[in-house]
């Protein structure tokens, strides 16, 4: 035993002179030293590598039976569902996991919208979240037309029809991005393509640099006070416990939850009544008969809702991307001294409640008809949703704040 235990050591040290490993291993682990007093809403970002590992595995898995080809498309998932032994399993923890993982990132996004966790040092931090945010759009979108189903080709349609409405270049970028006058053959091999390798690379990319500007600038904590002020004779923040074993352990017990709840839509709800996957999906694409109501994925509906409640698709454009980017500009637009909403004022907790709602109600009314009450509440909420970014430097810069404490407090 001590013979095999000398020799991994060895081996170790070996590759250690090498290649940082000890140094990787505690300068991101066993040394990273995190706030004490996390809570729920940080198990997210843990539980978004976790889905991006599933995606990626079944992703590959799907990849070696799917034929991106016009003519085979739908039949070759039909196959992976019928014939290909457990295949049935991984398309529906491919398709289940595609909602799951906008689902954690919402609420990872919304946590720091609670804990103020895009403001300074983290500017950077927040705008590489939102980087990946947008590259996992993107991902979804490729992903969303290879079923080749109804709702897969029609949608794909309206939405690449949407660059259409950018002047002067609007009719070649479309044209560009189908590969052909219509969605077609063509568009099924390139979004394929954009799908399995370059996006994917692209997202690992980014979460790798998350994840080091994360550690360079330190966790945020529910009560927004930095750690790194209050440190021992040894330099270890008087408020900071390793991330291992303590953190690990616990995002450990939060993904077990999680998988448990993530298997019982998988094995008894892996369509979640059409908004994982939609029944118009199990019929194959036919250009020549249109649905009879076309709408995106649920995680693409608030946009949706925005791009359809201005008459305008010019401007409807624009409002969907502004809608996107105007994340970007948080830690800027934000005036407040305070991070938490737990030392916020209500001025703060009236206009984060109102933006949740209208995001959520933009989200209902985007999978709906567009009728007259629909789109004019649509309308309204689109108005809520932009007054909390435009109005957000008048109303955090006179909020009334409560003190925030020198040191973190308990969870």
């Amino acid at each position: 035993m001590n013979m095999i235990k000398q020799s991994l050591c060895n081996f170790i040290s070996w590759v250690d002179a090498r290649y940082p490993l000890l140094k990787t291993w505690n300068e991101h682990l066993a040394k990273y030293y995190v706030p004490k007093n996390f809570n729920f809403w940080y198990f997210f970002g843990a539980l978004a590598l976790l889905v991006l590992v599933i995606q990626i595995v079944t992703g590959i898995w799907l990849t070696m039976n799917y034929k991106p080809s016009a003519e085979e498309a739908f039949a070759s998932v039909e196959y992976i569902m019928r014939d290909v032994e457990w295949g049935w399993l991984v398309r529906y923890l491919h398709s289940t996991g595609s909602s799951a993982f906008f689902i954690v990132i919402y609420l990872h996004m919304f946590r720091a919208l609670l804990y103020g966790s895009f403001k300074k040092p983290r500017e950077l931090l927040w705008c590489t979240g939102m980087f990946i945010y947008l590259t996992l759009m993107g991902e979804a979108f490729f992903g969303y037309l290879l079923p080749w189903g109804q709702m897969s080709y029609w949608g794909a349609q309206v939405i690449i029809s949407l660059f259409a409405a950018i002047p002067i270049v609007g009719d070649g970028l479309a044209e560009w991005i189908r590969g052909d006058y219509v969605v077609s053959d063509v568009t099924l091999n390139r979004f394929f393509a954009f799908h399995v390798i370059a996006m994917p690379l692209i997202l690992v990319g980014l979460v790798f640099v998350h994840i080091i500007s994360l550690h360079e600038v330190g966790s945020n904590n529910p009560d927004g006070v930095d750690i790194k002020k209050h440190k021992d004779k040894n330099g270890i923040p008087l408020d900071g416990i390793p991330f291992h074993p303590y953190y690990t352990v616990k995002d450990i017990v939060g993904a077990i939850v999680f998988l448990i709840l993530f298997s019982l839509v998988v094995f008894y709800a892996p369509e979640m009544g059409g908004y994982f996957l939609e029944h118009a999906n199990f019929v194959p694409a036919d250009p020549l008969q249109t649905p009879e109501h076309i709408a995106p994925v649920w995680y693409f509906t608030p946009f949706y809702a925005i791009l359809r409640a201005i008459p305008s698709q010019l401007w409807g454009v624009i409002a969907m991307g502004l809608a996107v980017f105007m994340f970007f500009l948080l830690p800027w637009l934000d005036r407040s001294p305070v991070k938490s909403i737990r030392y916020r004022g209500y001025y703060y907790r009236i206009a984060l409640t109102a933006f949740v709602i209208s995001f959520v109600c933009l989200g209902w009314l985007g999978m709906q008809a567009a009728t007259p009450m629909y789109s004019w509440l649509s309308r309204l909420f689109t108005v809520i949703y932009f007054l909390f970014f435009v109005l957000m430097p008048f109303y955090t810069s006179i909020d009334r704040d409560k003190p925030v404490p020198e040191r973190v407090t308990a969870p």
